[in-house]
């Protein structure tokens, strides 16, 4: 596995390619794992003040979209990067595995694909794996007990999806996803890119697909209100980073939509990290990655405070074990602790 030296290079140029300016991260070495920047006096129903982070996998390309599955007991997340493409798994009793290979593409990537590998990864109400198939350019399903894996959906009217990059799954089985062009070589300006924007899509089991927003430059994390009545979508550019909350009408598609949060008052000169993955607990609290960490956000849209990793970028989230541990992808590694909040939507 590459080493740790490597990881903040590798995102600043990602960060580049995307026009975000932030200084190079500082040695990891000269910096706590990990530490919480507490904004508001409500953070500490969610979070206590003698909190526990641990990190429980480490040395990877870049971690990415974090899952629990229940029947068995292990989490689930991706190495994502230029040649990263596993899928790994974690247990108390194991350790860290590799699990699925190749997470994404099969076989030797092309000079257009840049992140070969799976991005975000979630639980179907089967016990079915989804994925992000970013180098496949695909949102595929796999049977975890066989490994036979299924191409959900790799086209819209015809063309060819970007990256397909995180995903929520409704009550229904619906699955919304977004679909920027982060696996793609030059970005927006790929060559093989065949659509002309960045989708955020829903797909319902019997395989209709439509598109919710294409607005979004960079369409990313995604995440369902413990109701399932609003839908939550992040943007990683810089010009419109915000948080768009959709109210959803009772065809799971969009009637209304307004900023919930916005990301740009917080990025600076030497805060590293953008508007990324997410998920919500029983309240309706909001973690999501974004500038500085990994924020906690109430349901009004207040910021309560920040789970920082300084000199990493935290990536996706996930709940798990009895819904109260919290799971963070953060650059290279994977950390773990215990809140005071169970996450909402979990299968």
């Amino acid at each position: 596995m590459p080493s740790q030296s490597n990881k903040p290079t590798r995102r600043a140029l990602l960060a580049a390619g995307v026009a975000f300016p932030f200084a190079a991260a500082p040695a990891f070495a000269a910096q706590p794992y990990a530490r919480v920047r507490r904004l508001d006096p409500a953070l500490d129903a969610l979070i206590a003040r003698d909190i526990k982070i641990e990190e429980i996998a480490s040395e990877f390309s870049w971690t990415e979209g974090p899952v629990w599955v229940k029947q068995g007991g292990f989490l689930l997340f991706s190495n994502l990067g230029p040649t990263a493409n596993t899928i790994y798994r974690w247990s108390r009793k194991d350790g860290v595995t590799a699990y699925i290979a190749p997470a994404g593409l099969a076989g030797p990537p092309p000079p257009t694909i840049r992140e070969p590998g799976s991005n975000g990864l979630a639980i179907d109400h089967a016990g079915k794996l989804i994925i992000c198939n970013s180098g496949g350019r695909s949102v595929d399903r796999c049977d975890l007990a066989t490994r036979k894996r299924t191409t959900l959906v790799d086209r819209f009217e015809g063309k060819r999806l970007n990256s397909p990059n995180d995903l929520a799954i409704d009550k229904s089985g619906a699955i919304y996803f977004t679909d920027p062009p982060y696996g793609l070589e030059g970005l927006e300006k790929s060559p093989v890119k065949e659509l002309d924007f960045s989708g955020i899509y829903r797909l319902t089991p019997d395989g209709k697909m439509a598109l919710l927003d294409k607005e979004f430059l960079y369409p990313n994390g995604i995440a369902l209100a413990p109701d399932q009545k609003t839908l939550f979508v992040c943007n990683t550019d810089q010009k419109l980073a915000i948080i768009r909350a959709y109210k959803l009408g009772a065809d799971g598609m969009p009637v209304s939509h307004s900023t919930f949060f916005d990301f740009r008052p917080h990025f600076a000169p030497g805060v590293i990290g953008v508007p990324d993955g997410m998920k919500i607990d029983v309240h309706g609290n909001i973690f999501a990655a974004g500038p500085g960490g990994h924020f906690v956000i109430s349901p009004e849209g207040k910021l309560l405070g920040v789970i920082e990793f300084p000199g990493r970028y935290a990536t996706n989230s996930a709940f798990g074990e009895d819904g109260f541990t919290f799971f963070i992808a953060a650059t290279d590694t994977v950390a773990r602790m215990r809140l005071r909040t169970k996450g909402a939507n979990l299968t």
